[in-house]
């Protein structure tokens, strides 16, 4: 069943797309996808959606067709808009980025078995990206789309990282058999998994942070970008490596539209040139810090153990009363061995014995002898129930190890997350790597995530989010932030303007799907408190620029999202570009599109396809030493060789531009 949305006004002039691409789905994602590849790249879509209502958002009336047509008319809108000069677009791209697209093409199938593949044209398809919210629906699709067609480059959606990691080996054998002789890089770039927990993950722990640092970690590459202040008068702001962003001039006006399309000049400006800094008055910025390489001779960071510590087994009272009576037992032991003349051994079995009551009384010895073991006596009696106390702790204690943790009293300063499903479990490991306290609430006691809270030991409340008490059972009233990451837009935000009424300056972030709501959201909020920070993102808005440009066949290193834009972070190869080929760094240089931010110095030879892949490391000290990795101290008079490989920060829409501009250069592509 076919379903078609309007095609937009074919402009001369334009090479037509070189294939065609499918995207199967059934949530956000995928029509996030399908946008991006036909608006942003311009590039011709099937977009293949199963029947009936969206499963998650219970609460919308609109279908699935009726979803993604929407969102193509709001699109197509905004596309329209800026080809005629009436918007900005996110820069860096040119007004006819959709000139020539067909229109979309929209299919509806319960499952992508083996017809409605071939009847969504998989055997001519350039890329396939299967992104529906089912692992296992997501692993049989790939495998019958490789049969299908060996040629065929695949982007997966998987939560599951190890199964991954096998299920991408295990493609690309299929494809270097079906063809051999394959070029080793199109072979890496045919098979790609992708997790959007992942990729969303960072963005949204970085908020319930203090400050706006942004990192960026994909396996053994580490970006790091910080937000900052605007500089008072007379200050000069520090560049760092380079200003990736000038943040909205906004900020301090509760009624504009920070961070969004429709804020005009006044919106985000990505990758502006030193003039665009220098005149920017009152606004904040964006300044990447440092481009590096993980330690891979570090040991990984244990996150929890099966055991409950000691400190955790015995409470503090038993533990004082402990020490005191070791320290009573080791005074009865220095008294006796200063009255008795007796050896420091024998005094201390002896008064051991007077303890545990086992020894003979001391009719016929000295009076301070005697004495001696009337007091190791008595400090005996108090030994009994101190042991009883600690047998009925321990055993308290560990039968509810593996029990959820309640939120201890005195606790403050803490993130409190709402919801453990996949996004929630990987924010939660994010915040607990960087060592932030966190409280989560979670209505299903079979979540996702509690086996990970349960064995982190992090604190958890069972309920409704939106019932009384919850969130005062979590502390959000000493909490530093809340996320409120639920499947659920209204619970969210329910959960938001409660928080806020109990804490105006609680720092806050929503999930929330629809964009336009999102923004609403914010302004409300803003407007209300304007004291606070406000934030809402959304998952599929964070994921959809990197599981499209793992579509074109490019390596994505990670997006950092500025307000409500994103950034990209991309490796790429000199050679076929003619926008970097031949050209200095500061040459290739394009405000509001794309910039060279590192170059790889490792020889072509010894070169790892995978850029971001970690070294390989022996721990027993043998292995030869890693390859000397990324220059990111680039000269601005560096130029640029085919053989080179760089690392490029640039907007959606400039990423587009330079691959569109290598594949009209380059024949064949």
């Amino acid at each position: 069943m076919l379903g078609f949305v309007p095609p937009l006004p074919q402009q001369p002039g334009r090479p037509p797309s070189s294939g065609h691409m499918i995207v199967c789905g059934d949530d956000a994602l995928a029509r996030r996808l399908a946008v991006e590849l036909r608006f942003v790249y311009g590039e011709r879509v099937t977009l293949l959606l199963p029947p009936g209502r969206d499963a998650n958002s219970p609460e919308t009336p609109l279908t699935q067709r009726g979803r993604a047509a929407a969102l193509f008319g709001r699109m197509s809108a905004a596309m329209n808009r800026t080809a005629n000069g009436n918007g900005t677009g996110g820069g860096g791209g040119s007004g006819d980025t959709n000139a020539g697209v067909e229109a979309v093409r929209i299919m509806e199938a319960p499952e992508p078995s083996d017809d409605v593949l071939e009847e969504a044209g998989v055997d001519r398809a350039a890329a396939l990206a299967l992104v529906y919210d089912d692992d296992e629906r997501n692993i049989r699709a790939a495998l019958t789309a490789r049969r299908l067609n060996p040629r065929l480059r695949l982007v997966i959606r998987l939560y599951n990282r190890k199964l991954g990691l096998h299920l991408e080996e295990l493609l690309d054998q299929a494809a270097a058999v079906a063809m051999p002789g394959i070029d080793p890089a199109l072979l890496d770039a045919s098979t790609t998994v992708l997790s959007d927990a992942d990729t969303a993950a960072p963005a949204l722990a970085a908020t319930a942070l203090t400050g706006s640092s942004k990192i960026i970690q994909a396996e053994g590459l580490l970006l790091r970008a910080a937000e900052r202040p605007p500089p008072r008068a007379g200050e000069h702001a520090d560049p760092g490596l380079c200003t990736l962003a000038l943040l909205s001039s906004t900020a301090n006006d509760p009624a504009g539209a920070e961070g969004s399309d429709s804020s005009g000049d006044e919106a985000p400006q990505l990758l502006p040139d030193e003039r665009a800094v220098a005149d920017a008055t009152g606004r904040g910025t964006v300044v990447l810090e440092a481009i590096s390489r993980a330690d891979p001779a570090r040991p990984a960071t244990r996150m929890g153990g099966r055991g409950a510590p000691l400190a955790q087994i015995f409470s503090r009272r038993l533990r004082w009363s402990a020490l005191g009576f070791a320290l009573a037992a080791v005074a009865l032991v220095i008294a006796s061995l200063l009255t008795t003349k007796d050896t420091a051994l024998h005094s201390a079995y002896l008064t051991v014995l007077d303890l545990l009551g086992m020894n003979d009384p001391a009719e016929g010895a000295s009076p301070a002898r005697q004495i001696i073991q009337i007091l190791s006596g008595i400090a005996g009696l108090l030994l009994l129930p101190l042991l009883i106390a600690a047998v009925l702790e321990a055993f308290g204690t560990l039968r509810t190890a593996s029990s959820l943790r309640r939120p201890p009293r005195g606790l403050g300063g803490h993130v409190v997350l709402l919801g453990l499903g996949k996004i929630g479990t990987r924010v939660l490991v994010r915040l607990r790597e960087l060592d932030i306290p966190v409280v989560v609430v979670e209505e299903d006691p079979d979540a996702r995530g509690i086996p990970l809270a349960r064995s982190l030991h992090v604190p958890t409340v069972i309920g409704d989010v939106t019932q009384e008490g919850v969130l005062e059972a979590a502390k959000i009233y000493r909490a530093r932030a809340l996320l409120a990451l639920t499947s659920i837009d209204t619970t969210n935000l329910e959960a938001a303007l409660y928080a806020r009424s109990v804490k105006p300056d609680l720092r806050v972030a929503l999930r929330l799907y629809d964009d336009e709501f999102a923004t609403a959201v914010y302004r409300t909020l803003r407007t209300a408190h304007p004291g606070a920070l406000t934030r809402s993102r959304s998952v599929s808005h964070l994921a959809a620029p990197s599981f499209a440009v793992a579509m074109m066949g490019r390596q994505i290193l990670g997006a950092v999202p500025v307000e409500r834009k994103v950034m990209l972070f991309a490796a790429l190869e000199v050679a076929g570009h003619p926008q970097l080929e031949g050209h200095t760094v500061e040459q290739a240089f394009r405000a509001g599109a794309w910039r060279v931010l590192a170059i790889d110095a490792t020889p072509p030879a010894d070169r790892n396809p995978d850029l971001a892949a970690l070294p390989p490391f022996d721990p027993e000290g043998d292995a030869t030493p890693p390859p000397p990795g990324l220059v990111w101290d680039l000269h601005p008079g560096y130029v640029l060789r085919a053989q080179d490989r760089v690392v490029i920060a640039a907007t959606r829409r400039g990423l587009a531009e330079l691959l569109r501009r290598q594949r009209s250069a380059v024949p064949g592509r």
